[in-house]
C-alpha cells in the first residue's frame, strides 16, 4: 500500500466537484487533517500561511511559505499537478489568495483552521460567507476506500500487538504513569509514528472515561481500563480499549463486566448497511439499561476514525444517518461507577457490504493478570 493508494490523484478532482455542487466558490484548506486527506501533505501548522485553494472552477493551487516549498514539493501533493505559489517573508499571502479568488461569495474553511487564519481571510474577503469545509468533505471522508480500510486494519493490528503486552506491564505496586510509559514505548515499537493517547485508569479512576495517567499506585484486586491509540506513518489512526484486573476482581465488577461484554457484542452484531447510526448505539445501550446500569453509561457508543481519531460518523442517539459500506468507527460502550471502578471495551469496526468487520481481535473477556 503506497501513498498514491491512500491519497489518490483523483481525490482532488472529486473535492473540486463536491465544492461546486455545494455552491461554494472555493475551499481553503490549511494544515491539518482536511489538507492531508486531500493531498497527502502533512504540513506543519505554522504562523506562516500554507493553504490549498480549491476553486469550484479553475486550477487548484497551494500557497506555501518559500522556506516550506521544498517540503511541499517533496510531499505526495507534488503528484497532483498543483501550482505551488511560494510567498516571501514580506508578502501578504492572504491578500495574494484573495486577489486570485476575486469576488468569492462563499468559501469553505478547513474545520481545524486556526482562528488567526480564519479572521485574516474574513478581512481580505469581506463579502464572502465562511462555512466549514467539512460540509463538502464529509461524504468523501466518511466512506473509506479499500486502501483506507487496509490502513486502518494495519493500525488495528499494531495496537492489538500493544494490548497483548499490557498484562506484562500491569502489577500491583506500579503507578499508572509507570505503566503508561511502558505502553507508550510499545506503541512506537509496534509501528506507530506518534502516540496519540494512553489512558491507564485504575480502581476509582476507571470511572472517569477520559482519565489520563497519574501517580496513583495500582492495588491488588483492582480493575484497570487501558485505552490506547496512535497514528501510523501513513496518517491513519488506531484506538482500542481493553479492561484488565490485577488479581481477582470484585464480585460486583465481574457481574457488570459481563453485561458490558454482551452489550459490545450486540452493537457490533447490529452493524450492516442501511441501519441508522443511532441503532448501533441503542443496541449497546439497551443491554446495559435492561441490566440496571443505564445511568452509568455516560457517553456515545462510538466515533468515526481515519486520519483523525475522532471524526464522523458519530454513533449516538439522534444520528439517523444510515450506515454505508466504508464507514469506519469505534464501538466502545462503558459502565462507570463513580468512586469505585469502571470498564470499557472498544473495537474499531468497518461497515461492509453485508455486515461489519472488527479490526481488533484481542480477547474481549476480562483479562486477569
Amino acid at each position: 500500500m503506497t501513498s498514491s493508494d491512500l491519497y489518490p490523484v483523483s481525490r482532488l478532482a472529486a473535492v473540486q466537484e463536491a465544492t461546486a455542487k455545494a455552491g461554494l466558490d472555493a475551499l481553503l484548506l490549511t494544515p491539518g487533517p482536511d489538507l492531508r486527506y486531500v493531498t497527502g501533505y502533512d504540513a506543519k501548522p505554522l504562523e506562516r500561511l500554507t493553504c490549498l485553494v480549491v476553486p469550484a472552477s479553475g486550477e487548484p493551487y497551494m500557497m506555501v511559505p518559500r522556506l516550506e516549498l521544498p517540503a511541499a514539493e517533496a510531499s505526495p501533493a507534488s503528484r497532483l499537478g498543483l501550482e505551488f505559489v511560494a510567498w516571501d517573508e514580506t508578502d501578504d499571502p492572504y491578500a495574494v489568495a484573495a486577489k486570485r479568488l476575486g469576488q468569492a461569495a462563499r468559501v469553505g474553511l478547513a474545520d481545524r483552521m486556526w482562528a488567526m487564519s480564519s479572521l485574516r481571510f474574513r478581512e481580505v474577503l469581506p463579502g464572502a460567507e465562511q462555512v466549514l469545509a467539512g460540509t463538502v468533505l464529509r461524504d468523501l471522508r466518511t466512506r473509506k476506500s479499500p486502501a483506507e480500510v487496509a490502513a486502518l486494519r494495519e493500525a488495528g493490528a499494531a495496537i492489538d500487538a500493544v494490548h497483548r503486552q499490557v498484562p506484562g506491564f500491569l502489577r500491583a505496586g506500579r503507578t499508572e504513569r509507570e505503566v503508561g510509559r511502558d505502553i507508550a514505548e510499545a506503541i512506537l515499537a509496534a509501528g506507530h509514528a506518534t502516540v496519540d493517547f494512553v489512558i491507564v485508569a485504575s480502581g476509582p479512576n476507571g470511572a472517569s472515561p477520559h482519565h489520563d495517567v497519574s501517580d496513583r499506585v495500582i492495588q491488588a484486586g483492582e480493575p484497570v481500563v487501558v485505552d490506547i491509540g496512535g497514528q501510523l506513518h501513513n496518517g491513519y489512526c488506531s484506538d482500542s480499549t481493553r479492561t484488565y484486573c490485577v488479581g481477582e476482581p470484585p464480585a460486583d465488577f465481574a457481574a457488570y463486566y459481563e453485561v458490558l461484554r454482551q452489550a459490545q457484542e450486540a452493537a457490533c452484531a447490529a452493524v450492516r448497511p442501511g441501519v441508522p447510526c443511532e441503532s448501533i448505539d441503542a443496541a449497546a445501550r439497551d443491554v446495559i439499561a435492561e441490566a440496571g446500569y443505564g445511568e452509568y453509561f455516560i457517553h456515545r457508543t462510538g466515533h468515526g476514525i481515519g486520519i483523525e481519531t475522532h471524526e464522523e460518523p458519530y454513533i449516538v442517539a439522534g444520528n439517523a444517518e444510515p450506515m454505508r459500506p466504508g464507514f469506519a468507527f469505534s464501538v466502545e460502550p462503558g459502565i462507570y461507577l463513580p468512586g469505585r471502578h469502571g470498564a470499557r471495551i472498544e473495537d474499531i469496526v468497518v461497515c461492509t457490504e453485508d455486515g461489519g468487520e472488527r479490526l481488533n481481535d484481542t480477547p474481549r473477556d476480562l483479562v486477569i493478570v
